[in-house]
């Protein structure tokens, strides 16, 4: 059977957090029942938490299942040879009403022999931030193992990390080891590996609803840890109806794209592309079928449909594999 291929969505998934909020509904429309969201999963092959594509003729079928039925149709032929039927990149948005526990991700070697797991590089964009919204993103100073346990052990481990102060639009690539926090007050939008492995190392001593603390991974986090200083922001530039590089990196290239025109678009088949609508709103116009679609949206674009036309006033972030 061949795959009548259209831009596909899914329901979000989403998470309760001890750090989150309502903005996810407020700013991004997103169907929260809590006060306390923290989370809206986009895309996700994650075990337990995989999704579920929302719209059109494969409405209700899982995303796993599909990749299964069309695997190069919908990954596209680079991807599919190499990384077979697995979908290596986890969409999310999020929303931190409080600081979120400092932390930070291992390597692909590291997170596969602990884990059997992808590691976990990421970014950010900065979708909407509060006034004096900061961030945290590894160490002022070039650190060492006995430095940051004592660090630790003396309860003074933000002395030694470094704070960003964030606006709408700022990027940060974030590669695995880094210590990082998002700060109170900010919205983002989060490009990853398809992993969940994550070292807990501070949370503020905050408790949850039943007055326990969460779980702290001190002793996994040594060996994962960069030391050095890290460079995270990225800067990129912003013209109008061309696609932006922010990010290229071994497992993933994202681009800005500021819509105010027509601009088109040809696949080469051999990635998938995923648009996430972070300003504004837009249509996709495929064959002679249009498509609309608005902020906190998060389109997957499937590797074998050829051509298409974006027009609207928005900012999108288009992600692919090169």
């Amino acid at each position: 059977m061949k795959l009548q291929c259209y831009p596909l969505q899914f329901e979000p998934i989403l998470k309760d957090r001890i750090w989150g909020g309502t903005k996810l509904k407020s700013y991004l429309n997103k169907p929260i029942q809590s006060n306390v969201t923290g989370e809206s999963w986009e895309i996700s092959t994650v075990e337990n938490d995989v999704s579920i594509i929302s719209n059109g003729i494969f409405k209700g079928k899982s995303f796993v299942e599909l990749i299964n039925l069309y695997p190069e149709e919908i990954l596209g032929t680079k991807v599919y040879k190499n990384f077979g039927k697995q979908f290596p990149l986890l969409f999310k948005y999020l929303d931190a009403r409080e600081d979120l526990s400092i932390q930070l991700h291992p390597n692909d070697d590291l997170a596969k022999k602990r884990h059997n797991s992808f590691g976990k590089t990421e970014m950010w964009y900065v979708m909407q931030a509060d006034e004096n919204a900061r961030l945290i993103v590894g160490f002022k100073e070039k650190s060492n193992k006995e430095e940051y346990i004592k660090s630790i052990e003396d309860k003074k481990l933000l002395s030694i990390l470094d704070t960003k102060k964030v606006s709408k639009g700022d990027v940060f690539f974030l590669e695995t080891g880094t210590i990082h926090a998002i700060g109170a007050g900010i919205v983002i939008a989060e490009i990853q590996q398809t992993s969940d492995i994550t070292y807990r190392i501070y949370d503020f001593d905050r408790v949850d609803a039943n007055g326990n603390k969460r779980e702290l991974h001190n002793d996994l986090a040594l060996e994962a840890i960069n030391y050095n200083v890290v460079n995270a922001e990225k800067k990129y530039k912003k013209i109008d109806n061309f696609v932006n590089e922010v990010v290229d990196c071994e497992y993933f290239t994202t681009n800005y794209i500021p819509l105010t025109d027509v601009l088109k678009f040809e696949l080469n088949k051999e990635s998938f592309k995923v648009l996430m609508c972070v300003e504004g709103n837009f249509e996709l116009k495929l064959n002679e079928t249009i498509y609309k679609y608005n902020v906190g949206d998060t389109i997957l674009i499937p590797a074998f449909i050829d051509t298409f036309e974006l027009s609207g006033k928005a900012s999108l972030l288009e992600i692919y594999i090169s």
